[in-house]
């Protein structure tokens, strides 16, 4: 069941007003696609190939794992603050915030490409959240200045295509990016105990 529209705190609004605006059907369409997950298919697969050649087949798939773990986790972690997925009953009494497409104050003062397909709540950000998480988990793993820039700027154009579409308020996107950082950096971390392990595991059979 739907909650009532939340006053968590709108300090973010103006902020939002000034991002969000009207660039066309055009601008729509390239938006869409960024916030989409069909776009960036070749950003994953050039991951994939630069730990592969750091490592090897056998840890690339240790460092796979651990990044579906880093993603899934911070999806989930999301989820209980907007009260969707498998923990969604974990914290009821947290106030939910509506995205602001649905947000009735701003009601025919923003642009909404579209309604389709959309939850009704938007804190936390899972957008935010899951990119964050694979950008330090691949970054800490690659370790190429190149390749920092590219997923930086990457973060940055899929965050603020989520305020373009009005899925999202500034703040839902830095509170994702929290919670996508320390989950990123902490799977990093175990990563690094399991890739030791298959390391020790392959020099042993050579």
């Amino acid at each position: 069941m739907a909650k009532s529209e939340e006053t968590m705190y709108t300090f973010d609004h103006g902020l939002f007003l000034w991002l969000n605006f009207d660039g066309g059907p055009v601008m729509d369409a390239i938006m869409t696609t960024i916030s989409g997950t069909l776009m960036w298919l070749p950003l994953y697969m050039l991951i994939i190939y630069l730990v592969w050649r750091k490592f090897g087949w056998q840890r690339t798939l240790g460092f796979v794992v651990c990044l579906a773990l880093a993603i899934g986790f911070s999806d989930i972690i999301c989820g209980i603050f907007k009260h969707s997925g498998p923990l969604k009953n974990v914290w009821e009494s947290f106030p939910v915030r509506h995205r602001p497409m649905f947000t009735t104050s701003l009601q025919g003062l923003i642009h909404i490409p579209s309604f389709d397909g959309y939850g009704l709540y938007g804190t936390v950000s899972a957008h935010a959240a899951t990119v964050v998480s694979l950008a330090w988990m691949s970054a800490l793993v690659i370790r190429r200045r190149w390749y920092n820039w590219l997923i930086g700027v990457s973060v940055v154009l899929i965050c603020y295509s989520r305020i373009y579409l009005a899925c999202h308020f500034p703040m839902d996107l830095v509170i994702g990016t929290v919670v996508g950082s320390a989950i990123g950096v902490a799977i990093y971390l175990l990563w690094r105990k399991f890739d030791r392990v298959i390391e020790n595991t392959i020099n042993q059979h050579r």
